[in-house]
């Protein structure tokens, strides 16, 4: 079963008083390129967000973004130390003084001064939050990896009808090429006959040097196994697993096995063959840089 790179995945959960919206996208990539938007109350967890998502989603570009929201009532209030405010301002009027610079940010300067402003109400991520948010991250990556299988299901179809294809296209150069055999034998006993008249050479050495010229033309190996790797890209395709770099790797050995029948077929129509199999399996490798 094919997966594509391509997917997205969303869910929103309660976790208390509070609520998580979690966000899941997912493009092609050769390697997996992580990246995550998370809430400072999460920042401690990211190690282990990061190894949950690795372990469903392997490979591709993706991005995650996670939103916390409390209610209004709730909201983190401001707060400041005014001893240490009033130490910083008395400081800073000082340094002021003795230059005789005016004091016009010395309340801004001193209110950004450290410890000044504190959060009393800092939020801790206790275990129970922690477990409900893995459970809503878990249903959004899997919507994510649903979706990547829809996509890879489609795929499927699309590899199917290219492989037929260059299936047919082989059918036809194994129906042309015992007509290309014998026309090239005929070209080279017509060209020496014409050069050196009715006599001049030997007919037993020539029909030897047409036999020799003609193997060295012969396909039959490409095209054996040709047919087992289209025949063995469709069984790979049904496996379970999504085996996006096999596909590649065979597809890379099917173009290997069409080029060299192109470079020995010395004849116009087989020609033609030849480059619909090389179209057919350049849609191939395009759509192949979006499986996982």
């Amino acid at each position: 079963m094919l997966k594509s790179m391509t997917g997205f995945g969303q869910t929103t959960a309660p976790l208390g008083d509070a609520s998580v919206q979690i966000e899941v996208k997912t493009l092609n990539s050769k390697f997996l390129d992580l990246s995550i938007r998370l809430p400072r109350i999460f920042s401690e967890k990211e190690t282990d967000i990061r190894a949950i998502v690795t372990e469903k989603l392997e490979r591709g570009k993706v991005s995650i973004s996670v939103e916390y929201t409390k209610p209004l009532a709730q909201e983190v209030q401001q707060q400041y130390n005014e001893a240490i405010f009033i130490a910083h301002y008395a400081e800073l009027k000082k340094l002021a003084d003795r230059v005789m610079a005016p004091y016009d940010n010395l309340f801004e300067l001193a209110l950004k001064s450290p410890e000044v402003q504190q959060n009393t109400d800092r939020e801790s991520l206790d275990v129970a939050m922690y477990d409900k948010f893995v459970i809503a991250l878990k249903e959004a990556l899997d919507q994510c990896d649903q979706f990547r299988r829809t996509e890879g299901s489609s795929l499927i179809d699309k590899f199917k009808s290219y492989i037929k294809s260059i299936a047919d296209s082989l059918k036809n150069v194994e129906r042309l090429d015992p007509l290309r055999i014998e026309k090239v034998r005929t070209k080279i006993k017509k060209g020496i006959s014409d050069f050196f008249g009715e006599e001049g050479f030997d007919p037993n050495r020539l029909e030897q040097e047409i036999i020799f010229y003609i193997e060295k033309l012969d396909i039959h190996e490409e095209r054996v196994r040709l047919k087992t790797h289209l025949d063995y890209f469709l069984k790979v395709m049904e496996e379970t697993q999504s085996n996006g770099k096999k596909l590649a790797f065979l597809a890379q050995e099917i173009g290997r096995e069409i080029n060299t029948i192109g470079s020995k077929a010395n004849d116009a129509e087989m020609q033609k063959e030849v480059v619909n199999m090389k179209e057919e399996l350049e849609k191939i490798k395009e759509q192949l840089n979006n499986v996982l």
